[in-house]
């Protein structure tokens, strides 16, 4: 579970949302005072992101220009004196005409330091810009002096002055970025040549090598340095866990040797709902666990200590697995054909655990305390493999407070009219079907989902007691009726076509905000932190790709849309493929604006084009397809230099020895695989041999990070986990070699081995998403392209099938949801549109629907069927 998502999720009950905009309720988030205040004469305000920027304006009326970086000033604050400290921080910088910006309002401050909140951002609540050391000085010692006594959260990234609020960090005060050595555009400052480094953002303090730390820091230092664990009875050997709260880590009491868990609480950070921080919620577990102790089902609290200003709670480590990962080597439906003797064993297992599980929280509650966050996350099963424990009790909370959750996994998280008994009662209905179908993060959009869901586990397991699942969807959907989430839908098979096309559609259409700037269809994360939700994978101008290769009515507002937010493109917009620039200019080009696309490749031209990674999603090989297709459309010699720019430098880079590193990135979007089709297109352009061999030998670098298992299913191993999905697993690669093999003799049968290892991992019965990058459409739109022996339609049409296993609704029409399922998503990696591409690909009578640069195999390359 990605805990970033869980953010995202907080403002809109349908969409993945920027936590700053709109309440559940509807209403704008509160302000504080100093943030409703009139500007100031002489200055300019403007909101972005999260913050409150406040600029001093020059004679002409333009914002004065400081320097682009240096040492910055940021001071934490509390829910209790953020109020305070703003108009502190305010009234001091608006006379002295200093730079600065804070979150105005305390919903955006909260969230900043919420448990799963980004450790390199938690607890920056106000950010001061000096214009040199000498002011640095100053204002530290000033506004240091305003704010003594003042509390907050340790800003991690930074070095703190004195034991007030306030922090300092080296770093860009304008938005400047650079291409850094992963081929990424991040953050940059200058080093001490001039040259453009990435601005690292760790959360420990660092000091750029060309700088010198001011000799008025040395001290603090020093300060920093002195805290350590060595005088502890305890030697700290692993780091389980880390979030915005404290870490939590394994060790030995080395006065008698016995295996210890150590959590750390950090004072003012890791808030749940109500506003606790890291300790206090790490008191609630110590209460909790004395409560109970003694019941066989949870661990023994041994020790309670302060170090520094942190608090750790030590308690007996369990030994075991927690339930999530028997997933992956016990469920039966990992595989094209089930064993229906293996779906039998599985359903008596999970069943008896869920028994062990009820028995584990039936202890609890006859202690008088309600868990409040139960999930397979905090389940241990004991090696017996039939034993299980509790784990994690920082949310408990006594049964006769009656309280409603504070923290929890948003699969097991119950409707906000369950409180006490009946929010463990609620999260042991999820279990029952999660043991059997893991998606019940979708009951955080429709608690409805459940009764479906109920219906495909019994066919699936035809085992499983019928009562067993109706008392889970019951408990589930209690109330559900009394109040619909949304307009019933119209129910749509995915495999239903064209209708379930036109329904997709629909539902596009209807959620698109052409009024807003920052995006135009809803989709993943990622599309609020890519310049603007323009790109391929995530933003407009995927969902205008899926539409237009569907043969759908042009979105003509949509393209409007895309052409006035790409005059000019946000700074910092990334230049590749499926995140940035360069796959809006050939969306563009596609739709009929020509000129636009070849403009923005002159934007990426000008920058370090080259210094790009290697793969497919940002990097050169997305770039060279698409400088490829567009000199191939329009003539120019400059665009098809530098296509095959591109293409010597993947080579080059191909003759390279690979770095050290224990796992490489594999598969179409992030490995080798991309590279290989980009160097394919390009030998289909010149005809020259060397560029097929290096394509041959790219894929062979991505079959290196894979693994066979058991059944035949081929995917890339990632050390933790075996992927077979389209974007970053053996889907993809399996894609290319259909292309490849339509070129070369594969002397060895190693690529027709592969390919047979991909048609197993494209037909296993359960994915755990829907989306087409990381779940179930990715396998259908390679099922449906392949011409791998071995390939039917009768695979095609289950997985097809198995799509509506994640059918939703959104007014009333057929949509998905997207990564992590705790939202729907209308984008093309993660979301709706995505299934209609593939879909398309599968279902239509014109089988034009493809990825760019993969068409249909069998079809010639020329202009308008190869991208």
């Amino acid at each position: 579970m990605d805990k970033r998502y869980e953010v995202y999720a907080l403002a809109d009950r349908h969409f993945y949302e920027t936590p700053d905009r709109l309440s559940a309720e509807g209403r704008r988030a509160p302000l504080y005072e100093s943030a409703r205040r009139a500007v100031p004469e002489g200055w300019d305000a403007a909101r972005i992101g999260d913050w409150l920027t406040l600029t001093p304006l020059g004679p002409d009326g333009s914002p004065t220009a400081g320097p682009a970086q240096g040492w910055k000033i940021h001071a934490s604050a509390t829910g209790a004196n953020a109020e305070k400290i703003a108009a502190i921080v305010w009234d001091y910088c608006v006379p002295r005409r200093i730079p600065f910006k804070f979150v105005p309002g305390p919903q955006p401050l909260h969230l900043r330091n919420t448990k799963y909140a980004g450790r390199d951002s938690s607890g920056k609540f106000v950010t001061v810009y000096p214009a040199d050391e000498a002011r640095l000085h100053e204002v530290l010692r000033e506004l240091g002096e305003l704010l003594e006594g003042f509390e907050g959260p340790y800003i991690l990234t930074d070095l703190r002055w004195y034991d007030g609020p306030l922090y300092v960090r080296y770093g860009a005060f304008a938005r400047t970025f650079v291409v850094d050595e992963r081929g990424s555009l991040v953050p940059a400052v200058r080093d001490g040549e001039g040259r453009l480094v990435p601005d690292r953002r760790a959360p420990s303090f660092q000091v750029p090598q060309w700088v010198t730390l001011p000799a008025f820091l040395e001290p603090h230092l020093a300060a920093r340095n002195t805290t350590t664990v060595g005088e502890l009875p305890y030697r700290i050997e692993k780091a389980l866990h880390f979030s915005n709260g404290g870490g939590v880590y394994a060790g030995t009491d080395i006065r008698d040797g016995s295996k210890v868990v150590l959590k750390e609480g950090r004072p003012h950070a890791g808030l749940a709902s109500d506003g606790a921080d890291a300790i206090a919620r790490l008191e609630r577990e110590k209460y909790a666990l004395e409560q109970v102790s003694g019941t066989g089902v949870v661990p023994q609290v041994r020790d309670w200590f302060t170090l520094g200003d942190h608090r750790f709670l030590v308690m007996d480590f369990l030994e075991g697995r927690t339930l999530n990962s028997f997933f992956a080597e016990r469920h039966p439906l990992l595989t094209p054909d089930p064993d229906p003797a293996a779906v039998a064993a599985y359903s008596a297992w999970a069943v008896r655990i869920h028994g062990a599980v009820e028995r584990a929280v039936e202890a609890v509650h006859a202690r008088g305390i309600v868990f409040n966050d139960l999930h397979v996350f905090n389940i241990m099963v004991g090696p017996d493999e039939e034993s299980v424990s509790l784990l994690d009790f920082e949310a408990a909370a006594p049964v006769s407070e009656q309280g409603r959750q504070v923290v929890a996994h948003p699969g097991y998280f119950a409707p906000p009219d369950r409180t006490g008994l009946d929010v463990d009662r609620y999260a042991l209905a999820c279990l029952r079907l999660a043991l059997f179908l893991p998606v019940t993060t979708l009951f955080v959009v429709d608690r409805g989902k459940a009764a479906h869901l109920a219906e495909v586990i019994a066919h699936q397991f035809p085992d499983v007691p019928k009562e067993f699942l109706d008392e889970a969807v019951t408990e589930i959907t209690r109330d559900v009726a009394a109040r619909p989430s949304s307009p019933p839908v119209s129910f749509v098979e995915p495999g239903d076509w064209p209708y379930s096309r036109d329904s997709m559609v629909k539902a596009l259409l209807a959620s698109a905000t052409p009024e807003r700037d920052d995006r135009l269809f809803p989709g993943d994360i990622t599309q609020f932190s890519d310049g603007g939700g323009l790109g391929l994978a995530h933003g407009a101008a995927g969902v205008l790709y899926a539409l237009e290769a569907v043969g759908a009515e042009r979105y003509e507002e949509g393209e409007r849309w895309l052409l006035d937010h790409t005059a000019p493109a946000p700074v910092g917009t990334p230049l590749g493929l499926y995140d940035g620039l360069a796959g809006v200019a050939h969306v563009l080009d596609r739709l009929g604006h020509r000129q636009r696309a070849l403009d923005l490749i002159d934007g990426i031209l000008e920058e370090r084009w080259q210094n790009l990674s290697s793969d497919l999603h940002g990097g050169l090989a997305g770039l060279g397809l698409v400088l490829a297709d567009l000199a191939r459309a329009t003539g120019e010699k400059e665009l098809a230099e530098r296509a095959a720019e591109a293409a010597r430098i993947l080579v080059r880079r191909l003759a390279q020895p690979l770095p050290a590193t224990p796992r490489r990135r594999a598969g179409l979007l992030r490995g080798w695989t991309g590279p290989a089709l980009c160097l394919l297109r390009q030998h289909e352009l010149t005809g020259e041999p060397e560029l097929l061999a290096a394509a041959g030998a790219a894929l062979r670098r991505d079959l290196e990070c894979c693994v066979t298992h058991e059944g035949g299913s081929l995917e890339v191993d990632e050390g933790w986990r075996t992927l077979p999905y389209l974007g970053e697993g053996s889907a993809g690669l399996g894609m290319v070699l259909d292309d490849y093999l339509a070129h070369a003799v594969d002397d060895t049968g190693a690529f027709d081995r592969a390919r047979a290892g991909v048609l197993t991992a494209a037909a296993s019965r359960f994915y755990a998403q829907p989306g087409l990058f990381q779940g179930r459409a990715g396998m259908i739109l390679h099922l449906a392209r392949t011409t791998a022996p071995g390939a039917d339609h009768e695979r095609l049409g289950e997985q097809i099938a198995g799509l509506g296993w994640f059918a939703m609704s959104y007014q009333g029409q057929l949509a998905f949801p997207g990564h992590q399922m705790m939202r729907l998503s209308m984008d093309l990696g993660t979301g709706t549109a995505g299934c209609l591409l593939a879909l398309g690909a599968a279902l239509d009578a014109r089988p034009a629907a493809h990825l760019p640069f993969l068409p249909p195999l069998g079809r010639p390359t020329e202009r308008g069927s190869a991208s």
